[in-house]
């Protein structure tokens, strides 16, 4: 790695004979476009045992892998895909690198999004830039610039050139660095006063990368105050077993077809939840609201994801004889790590009574889903919780009261029906501090959950290797079950990583609104497009 601890082609090499994880890179990367018909050295490092390389879908043939080497192609540069084909074992490893376009957009990895408020702790932020099909941008060198709002500071920048003259602190107000290899690095550090800071990465020309930081009084991450008032017991008490999941959130659904889509496969119209059980999807995750059709709601005098959308889907859903996951929100907008808005109607409330709304609205969601027959099988108290629920009580800066309102909600949901398995949801795919950092709060405080899940989005979540670290060590030290309940992109991997972590502790995925949003698999006239059919390879390989 270079001093800022980007991976360089000799740490794949290492990887490949020095750890037992299936390694499969190429490199460099392919923008020679200065370079049109030249020549250029591919290098594959692999522990795979023979690997066929392709270029724009024409072999340029197979070797077998040397022990502790690696293999070498000379490729006449022509744009597009090269793209590596291995086998390890009769396992198949697929790994590709691409002709990208010009950057427009900057893109920020947090090491972590919450930190102490004690003048000293400190987060790495990772810089990159992607194309307008969202690649990253490997020989980017573009100038960046950092702007901070809040209690805390940048205190220095990097991008692991070691031939850089660049200065590594700035004067406040200027602070800048220009990208190597497509990278750069920022440090912010907080103070010791608990806020929310904002941080701004920009470029001439491309749109700006953002992210919130929480800073947390470290006292009241220190002290630990229970009210057994929601304590489970008995059988709601009881872990619960988690079945694999392919599932798909599709709470676009009511909203697409009200404005006349229509579905189709194989040019055949048909329900789309009946499409997707089709090729594979078992489950499918419904978000609710508690009021959308308020002013400021999600969806102002329409009400969609209310209680009553919700229950007309749940009934489509067990119909097509799948699974339901159900994905409280506790807002009448978007909850999300950037903004947890409490529902108008609970504004005001003393701390004891916003606990008692949570449960009321809870229980009365889940017993009139009960009612006609369409209980969940799996719920999570909140969406992507790692900042907190229901601003400003529940904000991770009081994790006591986070604690108990999930406390609340999990016991609303149990005394309807004890057997329904309960997720913890956070954002956080490839950020293991911060997973760990949060869940243990959470233990401690005695929050029941059966399963975690992650998202994992590339631009805010790290890389694939962070993904798969994280997945890891969280199902080992917690003896959990782990779903990747929200991604898009880099779908075989995903896939591939959440189904195989150890001690069959994966139990899959969830994609998020596949129907119509980022990389989605219909087309814009509602047909089906080559990307569903992964699907049904994925339930080949990894739930049959």
């Amino acid at each position: 790695m270079d001093m800022c601890g980007f991976p360089k082609n000799i740490y794949y090499y290492y990887q490949s004979w020095w750890t037992d994880k299936d390694v499969l890179h190429i490199s460099p990367h392919w923008n020679w476009m200065d370079k049109m018909g030249q020549p250029i050295d591919v290098w594959v490092n692999s522990n795979a045992d023979n690997i066929e390389l392709f270029l724009n879908g024409k072999s340029l043939g197979k070797k077998e892998m040397p022990r502790n080497g690696h293999l070498q192609w000379r490729v006449l540069f022509e744009p597009g895909r090269l793209e590596a084909i291995a086998y390890k074992k009769g396992k198949k490893l697929v790994s590709k690198i691409e002709t990208t376009s010009l950057p427009t957009e900057v893109v920020l990895t947090p090491y972590k999004t919450t930190i102490l408020a004690d003048g000293s702790d400190a987060t790495v932020i990772n810089i990159s830039v992607v194309d307008r099909d969202g690649r990253e941008v490997p020989d980017a060198d573009n100038m960046i610039r950092f702007s901070l709002a809040g209690a805390g500071k940048i205190i220095g920048v990097g991008n692991g050139d070691p031939s850089s003259h660049e200065p590594d602190k700035c004067a406040d107000g200027a602070w800048q660095r220009r990208l190597f290899n497509g990278h750069c690095q920022v440090i912010v550090q907080g103070s010791n006063k608990p806020d929310m800071i904002k941080f701004e990465a920009s470029a001439p020309g491309m749109w700006k990368g953002s992210t919130d930081i929480i800073s947390v009084d470290p006292a009241e991450v220190a002290i630990i105050t229970k009210d057994n008032t929601y304590e489970l017991k008995g059988e709601a008490a009881m872990p619960r077993s988690v079945d694999k999941m392919i599932g798909a959130d599709i709470s676009f659904l009511p909203e697409l077809e009200a404005g006349g889509m229509k579905f189709y496969d194989n040019d055949i119209e048909g329900d789309a939840i009946m499409i997707l059980k089709a090729h594979g999807f078992n489950y499918v995750r419904l978000r609710v609201f508690n009021d959308p059709s308020h002013p400021k709601g999600y969806a102002p005098s329409k009400g969609y994801c209310n209680l009553e959308q919700t229950k007309m889907m749940a009934k489509r859903v067990k119909k097509a004889g799948m699974k339901l996951l159900l994905d409280f929100h506790y807002s009448d907008y978007w909850a999300d790590p950037g903004k947890q808005y409490k529902p108008a109607t609970w504004e005001g409330k003393s701390f004891k009574d916003l606990k008692k709304e949570m449960y009321d609205f809870t229980r009365n969601v889940i017993l009139e889903l009960k009612s006609q027959g369409t209980t969940p099988d799996m719920v999570q108290i909140g969406n992507e919780i790692n900042h907190g629920i229901i601003w400003p009580e529940g904000n991770v800066q009081h994790p006591d009261q986070l604690a108990q309102l999930i406390q609340a909600g999990t016991a609303a949901v149990k005394s309807v029906e004890p057997t329904v398995i309960m997720m913890l949801h956070v954002a956080l795919g490839g950020q293991n501090h911060e997973s760990v950092s949060f869940i243990d709060q959470m233990v401690a405080r005695d929050v029941h959950f059966d399963v975690i899940g992650e998202s994992y989005y590339p631009k805010w979540h790290g890389t694939l290797d962070d993904l798969r670290d994280n997945l890891t060590d969280l199902s080992v030290r917690y003896n959990k079950d782990i779903i990747v309940v929200e991604y898009s992109q880099l779908k075989d991997e995903v896939n591939k990583i959440s189904f195989e972590v150890p001690n069959g502790r994966g139990k899959g995925s969830c994609i998020w609104e596949p129907l119509s949003t980022w990389e989605k698999i219909f087309d814009s006239n509602g047909k089906t497009n080559a990307l569903i059919l992964r699907y049904d390879e994925y339930n080949k390989q990894f739930i049959k």
